[in-house]
């Protein structure tokens, strides 16, 4: 056999490449279900700092109803956008939905009664808020499987709290979704507000106590802040009642 009278391999078969994956804009459609169903006002919400080893847990809140058009292009659950994405969304979601705040329990709030009992208080401050201005909401759509907004039948853990504007906002209807922060507009939303707003209190507590790298980590558990608890001990914005990172010294 010549040279040239001899097969020519063919190269091996790939396998076809998957389509990267597309990021659907989050809707208002389980909303609107909500207010077909009666409501007149809904709110998302959503939290962010719950993880955290110090500062506020942060609860953001939007209001829409039967009127409320597509939310702004490029909303989305905070987690999957970069800060300087986050910004550029601000001015766009402070025109969006009937209203929006955002509402904060501090550490020592956190210490005093408990993460959970501290995440009602920071919701229903911002509730209280967006009541002011367009009056009580009939129901909120909470990201996640658990209702940390009701108050127990049973009481809360820590005794009991005295929930701020409880006599304004009354006890609102909650819907719970699992991944609302990537489904539902109101609730994205809700989660950009609070971590821009959180985002910013950490980074100027920073400037306060700069051994922590607040500004960067925002006060989560990274390898430069645990260090810097090993090395000082916590600050007064941390949250003493929690298990911390300390070295021998910094717990005693």
């Amino acid at each position: 056999m010549t040279l040239l009278e001899r097969p020519i391999s063919e190269p091996p078969a790939t396998a076809p490449r998957s389509p990267a994956p597309v990021r659907r804009s989050p809707a208002l459609r389980h909303e609107r279900v909500i207010l077909r169903e009666g409501a007149r006002l809904v709110a998302g919400m959503d939290e962010v700092g719950r993880g955290s080893l110090a500062g506020p847990v942060s609860v953001g809140v939007v209001v829409v109803d039967a009127r409320t058009r597509a939310c702004p292009p490029g909303v989305a659950d905070s987690k999957l956008l970069t800060a300087a994405a986050r910004t550029a969304l601000l001015p766009a979601l402070g025109r969006w939905g009937l209203a929006r705040a955002v509402g904060h329990a501090s550490a020592a709030e956190i210490d005093e009664v408990g993460i959970i009992a501290a995440l009602r208080m920071a919701g229903m401050r911002a509730l209280e808020t967006v009541a002011g201005a367009v009056g009580p909401v009939d129901a909120v759509l909470l990201d996640g499987s658990h209702d940390w907004l009701t108050p127990p039948a049973q009481g809360e853990l820590f005794g009991e709290v005295e929930l701020p504007g409880a006599d304004v906002v009354g006890v609102p209807r909650v819907h719970v979704r699992v991944k609302a922060d990537l489904t539902c507009a109101s609730v994205a939303a809700a989660s950009v507000l609070a971590k821009c707003e959180r985002d910013g209190i950490m980074t100027r507590m920073a400037a306060d106590h700069p051994q922590y790298a607040w500004d960067s980590n925002k006060g989560y558990s990274s390898a430069e802040h645990i260090r810097a608890l090993r090395e000082h001990g916590p600050s007064p914005v941390h949250r003493r009642s929690w298990r911390l990172p300390l070295g021998l010294d910094a717990a005693g």
